[in-house]
C-alpha cells in the first residue's frame, strides 16, 4: 500500500530504507543474465564482489557471492564473460544500496552464444538489414575517412600506414573506443553516430585485429547492427577474423578481411592510378592519331582526283554548256517570233480583204433607212423613201425613184 506522507508528517530515512527492503524481499530469487565487467576475488576473503552489466543496455548491478560459489567457476569466470546468475536481490539499509546475492553462477557456453547469434542473424536478415540492395557504394576517392578502433592498436597503425602509403593526401578522423568487453558497444555506436553526422566524412571503417569468439561478441550486438544499418555514411567492417563472422560484416556496406585490406578497399593506390592515367592517355593518343591519319589519307585521295587537280575545268565546261543553251534559246525564240510575225501578216491581209471597208473601196455602197437598218432587197423600199448611202469615203442621202 502507498504511504500517506506530507511535508508536515514525513517519515525517517531509515523507515524508507526498511520499506524498500521489504518490497525487494518479496521479489525472491531470480535468474539474471549479464556480462561480468568487474571482478574482485580478494584473497582470503569469504565474499567475492563482481559487477554484472546488461550487454544490450547501459545498466549494471553489483553482485556478491560466497567464496565457495565463486570457486566452482573461477577457472572460466573472467571479466567480459557472459554468465547466468541465480541470485536474490538484497537491500542494504544503512548504505541504501541494491545488490544481488548469488547462490549459483553458470557461464554461458559458446554453443549457446552461437545459437543466439544464429537466431538474431535470421531475424535481422528477415528485416532486410543484410540485403545487398540496401548497401551503399564507397566513394572512389574519400577525402576524409572515419576510423573507429582500439587505442594504439595494430589495426589502427595498419589502416593509417597502408592508406597514407597508397594515397598520401587522405585524411582521417580517428575515434578510439573499447573493442571488447561491456563498454565496447555503446562507445562504438557513439563514435559511429558522431562521424556519421559530420558532412566531411566520406566513409567510416570499424576495425580491430581479430580475437576469440567471445571477444568479438560486441560486433554482433543488435544495437550496433541497427546503428550501422541506419548510418547515411558507407561503413566498412574490418574485424580481421575469418573463423567466426560477426554480424557487423553482414550489415556493413563492405566487408574487408583485415585492417590492411580495409585501407586497400577504401583508398586507391596513387601509383596504380598514375599508371592507369598513363595507359588511358596512350590509348587516347593512338585513337586520335589513327583518326587524323585516316582523315589525312582520305583528304589526299580527294585531292588526287582530276576535279580537284583543275577545279576551274568543271566551271569552264559548265560555262560552255550555258553559252550553248543560251544561243540555242535565242535562235529558237527568234524563229518563233519570225513565224508569228508572218502568221500575223497573213491574218491581217485576210482580215483586210474581207473587211466591208475594202468592199466599199471597190465602188460599192451601203444603203440605210432612217432607222439605220441596211437595205438588202429593192422591195424593202418604196418610191420617195429617203435613204442614206455610205461609200468608201463618206456618205450622202438619196431618194428612191421609179426605174426609167
Amino acid at each position: 500500500m502507498a504511504l500517506t506522507t506530507s511535508a508536515e508528517t514525513p517519515i525517517p530515512v531509515s523507515e524508507v530504507s526498511r520499506l524498500i527492503r521489504g518490497w525487494i524481499d518479496r521479489l525472491g530469487a531470480v535468474w539474471v543474465e549479464g556480462q561480468v565487467i568487474q571482478l574482485s576475488p580478494r584473497p582470503g576473503a569469504g565474499m567475492v564482489f563482481l559487477t554484472l552489466r546488461d550487454p544490450s543496455r547501459d545498466v549494471s548491478i553489483s553482485v556478491t557471492c560466497f567464496r565457495q560459489v565463486y570457486d566452482q567457476v573461477k577457472d572460466v569466470l573472467t571479466e567480459g564473460a557472459r554468465v547466468v546468475v541465480h541470485a536474490k536481490p538484497e537491500w542494504y539499509e544503512k548504505a541504501g544500496r541494491l545488490s544481488l546475492r548469488a547462490a549459483e553462477i553458470r557461464p554461458v557456453g559458446v554453443g549457446e552464444l552461437l545459437a543466439r547469434l544464429e537466431r538474431l542473424k535470421r531475424a535481422l536478415a528477415a528485416e532486410g538489414l543484410f540485403a545487398a540492395e540496401r548497401k551503399k557504394r564507397l566513394p572512389f576517392l574519400p577525402h576524409r575517412i572515419g576510423l573507429i578502433t582500439g587505442r594504439a592498436s595494430d589495426a589502427e597503425r595498419d589502416v593509417l600506414h597502408t592508406a597514407r602509403e597508397r594515397w598520401p593526401a587522405v585524411r582521417f578522423e580517428v575515434r578510439n573506443t573499447a573493442v571488447q568487453g561491456a563498454y565496447a558497444v555503446p562507445q562504438i555506436i557513439d563514435a559511429l553516430r558522431e562521424l556519421d553526422a559530420r558532412g566531411d566524412v566520406d566513409v567510416v571503417i570499424i576495425t580491430r585485429g581479430g580475437g576469440g569468439m567471445e571477444d568479438l561478441l560486441p560486433f554482433s550486438d543488435e544495437r550496433l547492427v541497427r546503428a550501422v544499418a541506419a548510418a547515411r555514411t558507407p561503413v566498412v567492417s574490418a574485424i580481421g577474423h575469418e573463423a567466426d563472422q560477426p554480424l557487423l560484416d553482414l550489415v556493413a556496406d563492405l566487408r574487408s578481411r583485415t585492417p590492411t585490406h580495409a585501407a586497400k578497399d577504401t583508398v586507391p593506390d596513387v601509383g596504380e592510378e598514375h599508371e592507369r592515367v598513363r595507359v588511358l592517355r596512350e590509348r587516347a593518343w593512338r585513337v586520335v592519331t589513327g583518326l587524323l591519319e585516316r582523315e589525312e589519307r582520305g583528304l589526299e585521295a580527294v585531292l588526287s582526283r582530276p576535279v580537284m587537280a583543275d577545279p576551274h575545268a568543271m566551271v569552264e565546261r559548265r560555262e560552255e554548256e550555258v553559252a550553248d543553251a543560251l544561243d540555242r534559246a535565242r535562235r529558237v525564240l527568234a524563229h518563233r517570233l519570225d513565224r508569228a510575225e508572218d502568221e500575223l501578216a497573213h491574218t491581217r491581209a485576210r482580215v483586210v480583204a474581207l473587211s466591208p471597208a475594202a468592199t466599199l473601196k471597190r465602188g460599192y455602197a451601203v444603203l440605210q433607212r432612217g432607222d439605220g437598218a441596211v437595205v438588202r432587197d429593192a422591195e424593202e423600199v418604196a418610191e420617195g423613201d429617203e435613204l442614206r448611202a455610205r461609200v468608201a469615203h463618206g456618205e450622202f442621202e438619196v431618194t428612191v425613184t421609179p426605174p426609167a
